[in-house]
């Protein structure tokens, strides 16, 4: 098997587990009107290697074709507990879904475009820590 298949496997094959701290997000797109310094909070839900599932707002449900089809991104900040600076990363919604008692928000499963590999190693670094603490 050539590297580049096996990287790929093993990318989607990510584990995604319990996590819950506040994250702060924007709404990104080329080719979409944005107020550029409109600043979300949300928090997490289950977080990977290779994204994370976000409970937030979006100012607009007319942006969730636009939000599907990438033609807005999200720039993410996980505000990690144990850590000193925000992990920071873009991201691509994956799917959406509505929080049935709470109409002002909704679930967004967020898969990352772009992070650093230091970035990324902090994440599964704080997954691993918070699993072996709850076994």
């Amino acid at each position: 098997m050539n590297t580049m298949t096996e990287s790929f496997t093993t990318r989607k094959e990510f584990v995604r587990l319990h996590a819950e701290f506040p994250v702060r997000y924007k709404f990104l797109s080329k080719e979409v009107e944005i107020q550029e310094d409109a600043i979300f909070e949300g928090i997490t839900a289950r977080m990977g290697g290779d994204g994370l599932l976000l409970h937030g707002k979006i100012p607009s449900f007319n942006w969730i074709p636009a939000l599907l089809m990438g033609k807005i991104h999200i720039g993410v900040n996980l505000l990690i507990p144990s850590l000193d600076t925000a992990i920071k990363c873009l991201c691509q919604v994956a799917w959406i879904e509505e929080i049935t008692e709470n109409k002002d928000r909704c679930s967004l499963g967020l898969r990352f475009l772009e992070i650093s590999k230091e970035d990324q190693d902090q994440v599964m670094k704080y997954l691993i820590r918070s699993q072996v603490r709850k076994s």
